[in-house]
């Protein structure tokens, strides 16, 4: 019971993660406007992909009892501060913005390698967890690329 109890906290915190990950980028698009519009498409394709791999993982907690989490979490919410902080004192600085979202992107990275050392995370979740750290990997070295083309 313990371990489907940590089980479901783990999944609910990658579920934070990824509603971390959606407010940044629809953050990032409001700070966008009058820039690329071809970086907002870029965006709202890494909001789509973060609301697949949170309702995955909110399927996964429900199978095993539990309630998905909502909201998103303290780091997250520090970190959209610290980017509306920086945006004044910057601008709207596309090179500043994807700098901002690479940052989210290693915070992502982070949370899924904490989750796959969770020795009572069952090997089927840690597959699926897995595949979906490699998704966000790729989302990470797109935008990291993205960035490095602006500087």
């Amino acid at each position: 019971m313990e371990n489907k109890n940590e089980t479901i906290e783990t999944l609910n915190d990658l579920i934070m993660i990824n509603n971390d990950r959606i407010a940044g980028y629809e953050k990032a698009i409001e700070e966008l406007k009058g820039h690329d519009t071809d970086l907002s498409v870029t965006f709202e394709k890494m909001i789509d992909e973060s609301r697949e791999l949170r309702n995955a993982l909110g399927r996964e907690v429900q199978v095993l009892g539990g309630e998905m989490a909502e909201g998103t979490m303290a780091s997250g919410k520090i970190y959209r501060a610290w980017m509306d902080v920086k945006a004044l004192f910057t601008g709207h600085d596309v090179h500043s913005i994807l700098s901002n979202c690479e940052a989210g992107e290693d915070a992502a990275q982070r949370a899924y390698q904490d989750a796959l050392t969770e020795e009572h995370i069952p090997h089927y979740l840690k597959d699926m967890i897995r595949e979906q750290q490699e998704l966000l990997r790729s989302a990470h070295d797109e935008i990291k690329n993205l960035r490095n083309q602006i500087a």
